[in-house]
C-alpha cells in the first residue's frame, strides 16, 4: 500500500501539483438491530480505496478511485491534478497551507474486545436477551436494540514526507422503548437517545452497559411518563444531564466553531455561524466558570472525535474553545487557519471514506467539568426542572436560536428530586444561554458521550464526534412542554 500511495504522490507531481496528499482506506462496518422479539436490520461490509488531494496552478483537486492498480492509481492521480486546474480558472486566490512538520508514524487506540471477532449470533442474542425484558413491561408498544461497530484501517501519505498509519475501532450500542397510548407517543433510550453511547473502544464497551439489567427500568420509565404530569412552563431553572448537555454543546457551541462555516466556505446541513472572527477573543460566550476545549487527544478520552492525526496529517491537540466564558478558538484546517493568520491549523481535518473529500469536522468538544457534587448540586436548587435524554431539537442556520426537548424530566422542589415530568422542553439564544450557566459537576460524574451521525457537506458525510459533560444547571431559562396532546 505504501507502494502505491508514494506513486499516487508522484503522478501528482510529475502532472504539476505543488502538493499532495493521499487517503488509503479499508473500511469495515457492522450494524444490528432488533425489534419486538425479530432482528431488523443485520449489516456487514468492507470499502477499500485511495482518496488522492492535490494542489496544482493554486486550486484543490480531488479524486478518488477503488481500482488498486499501479494503472488506476496513475489514472486518479492524474484526474485530480486536472480537476485542480480546472478550478484554478475559477479561483480567487491562491490556496495557501499553514505550515506542519512531516510525520512519520503508527497508531491504533486501545481496545480489549475487537468486535469482528464475537460471533454476531452472540451480539443480536444480546439484543434479543434486552428486548425480551423490555416487553415483560405492559404498556411497552415497541422494544428496539442496536449495535454498530466500525474499523478503519488509514495509510495517510503526503508529498512533504508524512507517512502516518492509523487504525480506529469503534462500538456502539443503545435499547429503546416506546409506548403509545391513545394520541400520545413516549420513549425512554439508555445510555443516551439516536442509537445509544459510541466509543473508541472495542466489544467491552457494550458488555459494560449491562442492556439486560437496564431493560426493565427504561421501559418501566416509558410506559409511567403517560400518567406523569406535564412540564410547567415560564422562566425556571434547569438542571441539565450530562448527555443532553452533550449534545448541546454538539449544535451551540460545536458547529457555530466550524471555521469552514464562519469563512462561508460551507453550508450543508448545519448552516454557517453566528461566530464571526471579530468575535475571536473578544465575544462573552458564557458564564466564567464555562471552560470548552476541542481535544482529539487520547488522553481526554476514548471518544469518537479521538485520534493521533487528522486527514491532513496534523498532530491531535487540545484547542481551548472557551476560557471561562471568553470565545478563544476555532476547528480550523491547515488552509482556513492560514487565511485567519493562525500559524498552525488545530488539526480537525477528517473525511468519512476515501471517496470523499477532507473538511473540518468537530473532534471531542468537551465542557471541562466544576467542582460540584451531584447531590450538592441538587439539594442547592430550590425549584427547577431536571432535563435528561434527548427527544429532539431545532436551531436557525447561524447556531444562534435554539429548542430542545428530552424524553424524561424531574421536578425539583426545596433541594429534593420529585416528581416525574413528561414533554419537558426549553429554548434560548446560544451565548445568553451558556451566560446562565451557575454551576457544573465534578469529574466524578463526566461522561465523554459519542454522536455517531453528524452529517456535514454536500455529498453528505457522517462522522461520529465526542462530546465530554457533567451535569450542569442554567438559570432564568424558557421552559415549555413539546408534544402536548
Amino acid at each position: 500500500m505504501h507502494d502505491l500511495a508514494n506513486l499516487a504522490i508522484e503522478t501528482a507531481k510529475r502532472r504539476g501539483a505543488s502538493y499532495a496528499d493521499v487517503r488509503l482506506m479499508d473500511i469495515r462496518h457492522r450494524d444490528i438491530s432488533t425489534k419486538n422479539g425479530e432482528v431488523g436490520n443485520l449489516a456487514e461490509s468492507e470499502s477499500l480505496g485511495i482518496g488522492i488531494r492535490v494542489i496544482a496552478s493554486g486550486a484543490w483537486g480531488f479524486s478518488s478511485t477503488d481500482r488498486l492498480t499501479k494503472e488506476g492509481v496513475q489514472a486518479c492521480a492524474a484526474e485530480a491534478v486536472a480537476i485542480a486546474k480546472a478550478s484554478a480558472l475559477a479561483k480567487r486566490e491562491n490556496v495557501a497551507l499553514a505550515p506542519e512538520h512531516s510525520h512519520v508514524d503508527t497508531w491504533q487506540n486501545p481496545f480489549l474486545k475487537d468486535p469482528f471477532r464475537i460471533p454476531v449470533e452472540q451480539q443480536i442474542n444480546l439484543l434479543l436477551a434486552a428486548d425480551k425484558e423490555m416487553r415483560r413491561v405492559k404498556g411497552v408498544t415497541v422494544a428496539e436494540g442496536s449495535m454498530s461497530f466500525r474499523r478503519i484501517d488509514q495509510l495517510f501519505v503526503s508529498s512533504t514526507g508524512s507517512s502516518i498509519h492509523q487504525i480506529k475501532m469503534s462500538s456502539g450500542a443503545g435499547i429503546f422503548a416506546t409506548s403509545f397510548a391513545g394520541s400520545e407517543i413516549q420513549k425512554r433510550s439508555y445510555p443516551s437517545s439516536f442509537g445509544g453511547q459510541h466509543m473508541l473502544q472495542g466489544y467491552e464497551l457494550v458488555e459494560s452497559f449491562d442492556l439486560v439489567g437496564n431493560a426493565q427500568r427504561i421501559a418501566e420509565e416509558c410506559v409511567a411518563l403517560h400518567s406523569a404530569a406535564q412540564c410547567p412552563e415560564g422562566q425556571k431553572t434547569i438542571v441539565l444531564g450530562s448527555s443532553q448537555l452533550g449534545l448541546q454543546i454538539h449544535e451551540s457551541i460545536g458547529h457555530p466553531i466550524e471555521l469552514d462555516r464562519v469563512l462561508g466556505m460551507e453550508a450543508n446541513f448545519a448552516g454557517m455561524s453566528f461566530l464571526t472572527t471579530d468575535k475571536l477573543g473578544k465575544l462573552k460566550y458564557g458564564s466564567d466558570i464555562v471552560n470548552v476545549v476541542a481535544d482529539a487527544r487520547l488522553e481526554h478520552g476514548p471518544g469518537l472525535g479521538t485520534f493521533a492525526y487528522d486527514d491532513e496529517g496534523v498532530a491531535a491537540q487540545c484547542t481551548p474553545i472557551i476560557t471561562n466564558g471568553l470565545f478563544t478558538g476555532y476547528l480550523s484546517s491547515r488552509e482556513t487557519a492560514a487565511s485567519i493568520g493562525e500559524k498552525r491549523s488545530g488539526g480537525t481535518v477528517r473525511c468519512e471514506s476515501w471517496n470523499r473529500l477532507p473538511m473540518i469536522r468537530m473532534t471531542n468538544i468537551s465542557i471541562n467539568p466544576g467542582t460540584w457534587k451531584y447531590a450538592d448540586l441538587i439539594a442547592d436548587t430550590d425549584d427547577a426542572i431536571l432535563m435528561d435524554t434527548n427527544r429532539s431539537w431545532s436551531i436557525d442556520d447561524k447556531r444562534y436560536h435554539f429548542q430542545f426537548s428530552t424524553e424524561i424530566g424531574w421536578e425539583i422542589k426545596g433541594g429534593k428530586q420529585g416528581r416525574m415530568i413528561k414533554n419537558p422542553s426549553y429554548s434560548g439564544i446560544t451565548t445568553e444561554f451558556w451566560n446562565s450557566c451557575d454551576a457544573i459537576c465534578s469529574r466524578d460524574y463526566w461522561t465523554l458521550w459519542g454522536t455517531p451521525n453528524c452529517g456535514k457537506g454536500q455529498p453528505q458525510q457522517v462522522m461520529g464526534t465526542g462530546h465530554g459533560a457533567s451535569p450542569a444547571r442554567f438559570r432564568n431559562i424558557k421552559v415549555g412542554v413539546a408534544f402536548a396532546k
